[in-house]
């Protein structure tokens, strides 16, 4: 496959987003040569997905391009990065010239609207898998990490929460939602990296996660690595419309708070920031809702309307679960 490779490389991805003025060299050589401007450090993430694992064969190749990497642009706004660059390895059981079109055209569009240069990557023979690393700048310093909440710093999420879980749920026959379901895949389908709300709030928050796995699960992983516990009022989760009906039809709060896969952004704010944070979320095409707050602990509280704790399953999405 050696020289397809090359002809695959230069055909679909050579030219794939905008040239940056901060590559000095990019697709091409050995390796890439980039330029992290003064005052900034690289912010780098890596995601991988599998055929039968992340996405069912036969998807819409343009929105696989899409999600392949808006997946990896949600973990750059989760530290408050701007994008820069991108890599991509691709392993391809065969040589499908209209499914490259495809791919590519949805990977590109996104690349573009985010300002994004590919600088390198891969081909290779075997079961269909996407590897997409993204780079990007934060101010020394001022990275969104998930080690600073203290107890009193409020909670807010971004968004909607559970479209893309009730849409899975739909596709599995478990659930009929209707002449919704089109919304709702759209939302599984074609996540919508939420870029522009991170740049946004970004000097006011200390703190954020991407809901990759499950707001439990996600939050969960804030509460550890800062050592503290959280408090979430279920009565302030934001639902779509589909989702709020599965919810009070089925009393099942599992969607919303463990299904994964919303690519939304919880973000941990000191409550002295809560009136400005608030005005500027009037201002973002996203809402921004606030669930709760981080206390003295080790657990996370969920509270129904009447102040009453309920229990729900934290566990979200685990590629390897104990046996």
């Amino acid at each position: 496959m050696s020289g397809s490779e090359f002809q695959l490389i230069n055909h679909y991805f050579s030219r794939l987003g905008v040239d940056r003025t901060d590559v000095l060299l990019g697709v091409g050589d050995d390796c890439a040569l980039l330029q992290v401007p003064e005052g900034q450090v690289l912010a780098v993430s890596i995601d991988t997905l599998v055929e039968g694992v992340h996405f069912f064969p036969g998807v819409d190749p343009e929105s696989l391009g899409h999600k392949a990497l808006a997946v990896n642009l949600s973990d750059l706004a989760a530290m408050g990065a701007d994008p820069a660059w991108i890599t991509l390895a691709l392993t391809l059981p065969r040589v499908d010239e209209q499914w490259l079109a495809a791919f590519s055209s949805g990977f590109a569009a996104l690349a573009k609207r985010f300002q994004l240069q590919l600088v390198g990557g891969d081909t290779t023979r075997g079961p269909l898998t996407i590897s997409v690393q993204v780079h990007g700048f934060v101010a020394s310093g001022k990275a969104l990490r998930r080690d600073r909440a203290k107890p009193g710093d409020l909670i807010y999420v971004s968004g909607t929460l559970g479209d893309a879980g009730l849409a899975l749920l739909a596709q599995k026959g478990a659930y009929d939602p209707g002449a919704d379901l089109a919304a709702l895949q759209i939302r599984l389908d074609r996540p919508e990296p939420r870029i522009g709300t991170s740049q946004s709030v970004r000097d006011l928050a200390t703190g954020a996660i991407d809901i990759s796995d499950g707001l439990l699960a996600d939050l969960g992983h804030i509460c550890e690595q800062s050592r503290v516990g959280a408090v979430i009022n279920l009565s302030n989760i934001p639902l779509s419309d589909p989702v709020r009906v599965y919810v009070e039809k089925q009393q099942d709060w599992t969607i919303p708070l463990s299904a994964g896969d919303d690519y939304e952004l919880c973000l941990i704010v000191p409550a002295r920031h809560q009136a400005e944070i608030e005005a500027r979320a009037q201002g973002l095409d996203v809402g921004l809702s606030l669930i709760g707050q981080i206390e003295v602990g080790e657990t996370i509280r969920c509270l129904d309307e009447n102040g009453t704790q309920i229990q729900i399953g934290s566990g979200g999405y685990d590629h390897f679960p104990s046996s």
